[in-house]
């Protein structure tokens, strides 16, 4: 009895460690919850939705325009949500209220009609910036509510936790984090 109740506990016990390096593994890994905390993503990602982060796809490609990325920003240890608009290499600039991408007006269809665009203590508006290698120049969407690359600088790609993949909650905002076409 004693024999039958000792390989049950062990076998019990055998599930629960295979169960929780999976979780370590995935969580570690491959992807992670979030939890959007303030608006300056409203309103494609409003406070207190959650979505999920995945990995993978940054460790041998580099983000790519329109990704929403969480990142650990130089101010803080908090992670940050915000959009990719500036690549390695690009001029990033900011006039009338719009943004620009070597000298091209950025179309951001994402954005509702409302957005302005204005500098910040980084990156003044009429002011030129030149992202170096390796690394992005991030802005949230709702940018008058939004502390960003124009107040801290572009971020390294090393401090990218991963791209903001499938929303989950609230249940009636789930689907799939969409990148938009530039």
């Amino acid at each position: 009895m004693f024999k039958r109740l000792g390989a049950f506990f062990l076998d019990i016990g055998e599930v629960l460690v295979f169960a929780i390096g999976i979780f370590f593994f995935v969580y570690l890994l491959i992807m992670r919850p979030h939890k959007i905390s303030g608006i300056s993503m409203s309103p494609n990602y409003p406070d207190s939705e959650y979505l999920l982060t995945e990995k993978v796809s940054y460790y041998k490609n580099p983000p790519k325009r329109g990704d929403v990325v969480v990142f650990t920003p130089p101010v803080s240890s908090d992670d940050y949500i915000k959009r990719v608009v500036g690549l390695p290499g690009d001029n990033v600039s900011i006039k009338e209220n719009h943004v620009y991408i070597n000298n091209k007006l950025l179309k951001e269809d994402y954005l509702t009609s409302e957005v302005l665009t204005q500098g910040g203590s980084f990156l003044a508006g009429g002011q030129t910036y030149k992202v170096p290698d390796a690394e992005f120049f991030v802005m949230g969407d709702n940018r008058s509510h939004s502390y960003d690359s124009r107040s801290f600088g572009s971020i390294k790609k090393k401090v990218i936790s991963g791209r903001a993949w499938i929303i989950y909650w609230p249940v009636s905002l789930a689907g799939m984090v969409e990148t938009p076409n530039y």
